[in-house]
């Protein structure tokens, strides 16, 4: 553990369509915020592409393959989650089994699907730069190659540098 989850953290994420920042939650859910704010600090989602948007529900990035398979290698706990996916809500990503989140996450732009269930970390929700979110959501997709989910950003747009306050 580097983080003190007794302090405040932000993560300012500069993209390719403008900035968001993100009050990280450590009270809530200091394993995943140690590990996010580790994986930022060392640089990791330094230019790494949204490689995944739901219009009018998600957008999702962390993946340095830019695939939706890519991960740091390793996996880390699922923390309880004890609020509502609401606008803004940052969330692991997972593989839909327990303990398989690793870097990949998620920003919803509305409330969730149904299916959505509480088994995605929610570590951060958005302060400043939800208009990004929006655009970033507002880009076209197409189908996905491997899923055949209509979810593939039609142009790039990536993480240029996210650092932790």
């Amino acid at each position: 553990m580097t983080i003190d989850k007794n302090h405040d953290y932000t993560a300012t994420v500069r993209t390719t369509d403008g900035t968001v920042v993100i009050q990280l939650l450590p009270k809530i859910a200091p394993i995943t915020v140690n590990n996010f704010v580790f994986l930022a600090r060392h640089g990791y989602y330094n230019h790494v592409l949204f490689h995944r948007i739901i219009p009018g529900f998600m957008i999702q990035t962390g993946d340095p393959t830019g695939t939706g398979q890519g991960s740091p290698g390793y996996t880390i706990k699922d923390e309880k989650v004890r609020s509502r996916y609401t606008p803004g809500t940052v969330a692991m990503a997972n593989t839909g089994r327990p303990n398989t989140s690793g870097s990949q996450f998620f920003i919803t732009v509305a409330k969730p699907y149904a299916q959505l269930t509480a088994t995605y970390t929610i570590f951060g929700r958005v302060i400043r730069g939800m208009s990004v979110v929006d655009a970033i959501n507002n880009t076209p997709v197409g189908q996905d190659p491997a899923s055949q989910e209509v979810s593939y950003p039609l142009r790039d747009i990536f993480m240029e540098t996210v650092t932790v306050h």
